[in-house]
């Protein structure tokens, strides 16, 4: 497993379209250059070149129609989906956000059975519009049971729509709104679609300082018809989260995008600069940061691949896929700030420099683990899956390959109640991946995963610990640990990781379960017992220099002068 590098990636496991797509849309950047990027950025600029290019190319309609609707070329892959992800992460946030946001307002129409906006929609996509997600509200923020908007019945089978929508990213051109709110003589939930330009929808302020429109606007007895009605009731309900369950797994690949960039900048500015007779990637501490930064960089990628086969592959028998996807969402996201925070470390004041795509990525990658849906959120989703994982496996379910096929993830848009029925789903016993390697750091994982298993079983949380948020976040994070490494070392069997980079990627992962049964043993609430495990799970990885120098000059020394995007 490689980082991308956008000047010499063929993107040979996609189609020739697809791979076409994502071979102009790298050479609509570089052409851009760096230092255009970088202007537009400085200059909150709204990014309308590229809306062009998505128009010009068709880009958001060939990656986000499903197959049947729009042309030849057009399926819902996730494959493709999240390598153009990586790359409009990579690029810079703001035109991954326009396109993750029409992602979101698309979401509820394709999960409709209102045939005829979905076919007005293909239209639309076609002509390069996008759209947005009309779902958070100022006071209530993503809760849907306080939402205020409502849709008031007029007697004659048509409606009129009134209230505010606040934190509506593409809310300013967005073609299609997808907005939620409720049927105020009945309190049912419903999506309805509204056109940002109409006389009706008012446009009150973009609510951040960036290239993005984040909107807050206000429908002021916006007419709305059965055309317009996207979902009402439970279908509603179902669709607001659905949609979110698969978005979201978009803002794992765009942290590792930015991760990536901001790596190329760091070790091409290292190795060149000399301090105290020494060039800075010559210092031990700076070797370090390197060798953290890039093994964590790359078990991100290994894991975002890994998960993209689970939710490829998700049907109504299989849903493994939701636990992974909130994890691409939390565990994922929080990888890329601690990367992006140890670059930076190493670069330091250059950092903060005007003409380095760095300075972006320092803002940027905080953004990430903080939209659709905190971490904290997602942790606790991700708990819901922690007995079945680790004492009720199911090795009847299928072994998933890597998944190549030229075809449409449909279960994503036929999930039903996905809100119902986690406690039922099921995982192939853990330990067959963990036993695919023998390499001494993974040894120490394992025997630190067993102590974390007897913790469960033998001190699991109590009632009241388990209504302590701040409890169960750190046992959530340990949980995460195995998760995260089982499909790392699935990836790496899949593409022949060599032995010497599994045990460095294990090198910080037992480092960071000793970080969290650290925290354990020393929360308020913590038994005697309980602390008793946590420092079971307490150990050290082996440090191998060999391997270690191994790793640095012919991995991360190699990557010098490697890439640098146009000026």
């Amino acid at each position: 497993m490689k980082l991308l590098n956008p000047k010499t990636e063929k993107y040979e496991h996609l189609d020739e379209k697809s791979r076409n797509l994502m071979l102009k849309t790298i050479e609509f950047f570089e052409n851009k250059g760096k230092l255009k990027v970088l202007d537009d950025d400085h200059n909150r600029v709204w990014y309308g070149d590229f809306i062009e290019f998505v128009k010009k190319e068709k880009a958001f309609s060939i990656l986000m129609t499903p197959q049947g609707y729009g042309e030849k070329d057009s399926r819902w892959d996730s494959n493709r989906i999240m390598a153009f992800n990586e790359i409009l992460g990579f690029y810079g946030l703001c035109y991954w956000y326009t396109w993750q946001v029409s992602m979101l307002g698309l979401g509820p129409i394709w999960l409709s059975k209102n045939e005829e906006l979905k076919n007005k929609t293909v239209k639309l996509l076609e002509d390069g519009e996008i759209f947005a997600f009309g779902l958070s509200e100022k006071e209530h923020g993503a809760d849907l049971i306080g939402s205020e908007m409502n849709l008031i019945k007029n007697g004659d089978g048509t409606y009129k729509a009134t209230g505010r929508k606040f934190y509506i990213g593409n809310g300013n051109k967005a073609a299609i709104v997808s907005t939620f709110g409720k049927v105020k003589d009945t309190g049912e939930f419903v999506f309805f679609a509204v056109n940002s330009q109409h006389k009706n929808y008012k446009l009150i302020q973009n609510i951040v300082t960036s290239q993005n429109y984040v909107a807050e606007f206000e429908l002021e007895d916006y007419p709305i018809t059965d055309k317009e009605i996207i979902s009402i009731g439970r279908e509603a309900w179902d669709a607001s989260l659905a949609t979110i369950a698969f978005c979201k797994f978009n803002l794992g690949w765009g942290s590792v995008g930015i991760a990536t960039h901001g790596f190329y900048e760091s070790i091409n500015h290292a190795s060149k600069r000399k301090l105290f007779n020494q060039y800075v990637t010559e210092f031990a501490h700076i070797k370090q940061l390197f060798m953290e930064s890039y093994t964590r960089l790359i078990a991100m990628r290994m894991f975002s691949y890994r998960a993209t086969d689970y939710m490829r592959t998700a049907s109504k028998t299989d849903r493994r896929y939701l636990l992974f996807n909130p994890m691409e969402k939390m565990k994922v996201t929080m990888q890329g700030e601690e990367v992006i925070t140890n670059l930076w470390n190493i670069i330091a004041a250059k950092g903060l420099n005007k003409d380095t795509y760095f300075e972006m990525a320092i803002r940027d990658i905080q953004m990430l683990p903080r939209l659709e849906g905190t971490v904290h959120v997602n942790m606790i989703l991700i708990m819901r899956f922690m007995q079945n994982y680790f004492f009720k496996p199911d090795n009847t379910l299928p072994v998933i390959p890597q998944i190549h096929s030229l075809t449409d993830d449909t279960f994503l848009f036929n999930q039903g109640a996905t809100t119902k029925g986690f406690e039922k789903i099921q995982f192939h016993d853990y330990s067959i991946a963990y036993n695919t390697y023998n390499t001494p750091n993974l040894n120490i994982f394992k025997t630190q995963i067993e102590s974390f298993k007897q913790l469960l079983e033998h001190a699991g949380p109590d009632k009241t610990q388990k209504v302590d948020i701040d409890f169960m976040l750190t046992m959530g994070e340990m949980f995460t640990l195995v998760a995260y490494g089982q499909l790392i070392l699935e990836q790496a069997k899949l593409t022949n990781t060599k032995e010497e980079m599994v045990d460095q990627i294990f090198d910080f992962m037992i480092r960071d379960f000793s970080k969290y049964s650290t925290q354990l043993y020393s929360k308020p609430s913590s038994t005697k017992e309980q602390q008793e495990h946590a420092l079971k799970i307490l150990h050290k990885p082996i440090l191998n220099q060999e391997r270690f120098d191994k790793i640095y000059n012919e991995d991360i020394l190699s990557l010098v002068d490697k890439y640098e995007m146009n000026r």
